[in-house]
C-alpha cells in the first residue's frame, strides 16, 4: 500500500442510496480505510454529465480512482471489482476464504445478488420500464417486489441448506457474499419493501448489522439522505 493517507489516494465517486456503492463503503470500512467521496446525485442525472462519463462511460455509480501507484490514475468501475481490488490491495481483514471451493462459494453468492438481482431494480431499468414499458408506480413496485424476492428467496435456498453457511454467509466472518447480502436488504428498506420466508438471510443481516462497518455504511446515515 502507498504511504499516502487513504482520502488522498482514494477517490470514491458515490451516491448515498445506491447498493453498489454501499458494498464498496463496507468493504472500505471492514479494511479500515476511507476514501474521500464525491457525490454524484443520480436523481438528478449528474451520472449523466459529461464530466462523469469521462469517468465512468456507463454513468453508473460508483467509480474509484485510485491515486497512490504513481501512475495516471485510471478509474475503476463495477462494485464487485472494486472490492476485489481492494481484497487485492488491502488483504487483511480477508474478504474471501483461503480454499478455493470457498472462494468459489463466496463470488458465487455475491453474484446472485449484485449480478443477477440487483441490475433488475436499477434507475436506467425504471426508467426504461416507466417511459418505454409504460409502467405506472404500483407497475413498478409490483417489478421490485417480484425480483427482491426472487433473489433473495432463492439465496435463503442456499444458505438454509449448505453446510458452509455459518454466522455469516461462509462461516463465522464477513466476507463478499455478506457485503452483497447486506446491500440488498438496505436498499429494500429505503424502498419500504419486505420480503417472506427469508429467515436465515435476516439472521445473517442482524449479524451483518452489529458490526461497525456495517452500520457506518447505512444509506441512511450519508451525506445527502432525506432527514426522517
Amino acid at each position: 500500500m502507498s504511504d499516502m493517507s487513504d482520502t488522498t489516494r482514494f477517490e470514491l465517486f458515490s451516491y448515498w442510496r445506491t447498493s453498489a456503492t454501499y458494498r464498496v463503503r463496507v468493504a472500505f470500512n471492514l479494511k479500515g480505510l476511507t476514501p474521500q467521496e464525491r457525490n454524484v446525485d443520480i436523481d438528478a442525472g449528474e451520472q449523466r454529465s459529461p464530466e462523469f462519463l469521462k469517468i465512468n462511460p456507463m454513468g453508473a455509480i460508483p467509480a474509484l480512482i485510485d491515486h497512490g501507484d504513481g501512475q495516471p490514475a485510471t478509474p475503476l468501475t463495477q462494485s464487485l471489482a472494486i472490492l476485489e481490488f481492494l481484497e487485492e490491495t488491502a488483504p487483511e481483514p480477508a474478504l474471501l476464504p483461503a480454499d478455493a471451493h470457498g472462494r468459489a462459494r463466496v463470488r458465487s453468492l455475491s453474484q446472485m445478488l449484485a449480478a443477477d438481482t440487483h441490475p433488475l431494480i436499477t434507475p436506467r431499468i425504471k426508467k426504461y420500464l416507466t417511459t418505454e414499458g409504460k409502467f405506472d408506480d404500483a407497475a413498478w413496485r409490483a417489478w421490485q417486489i417480484h425480483w427482491f424476492s426472487t433473489g433473495l428467496q432463492a439465496l435463503e435456498q442456499r444458505l438454509a441448506n449448505e453446510p458452509d453457511t455459518g454466522k455469516f454467509c461462509h462461516g463465522d466472518t464477513p466476507t463478499m457474499a455478506d457485503i452483497c447480502l447486506a446491500s440488498i436488504v438496505v436498499v429494500m428498506r429505503v424502498f419500504k419493501i419486505d420480503v417472506t420466508g427469508i429467515p436465515t438471510v435476516m439472521r445473517i443481516m442482524d449479524a451483518c448489522e452489529a458490526l461497525e462497518a456495517f452500520g457506518k455504511a447505512d444509506p441512511r446515515r450519508q451525506v445527502g439522505a432525506p432527514q426522517t
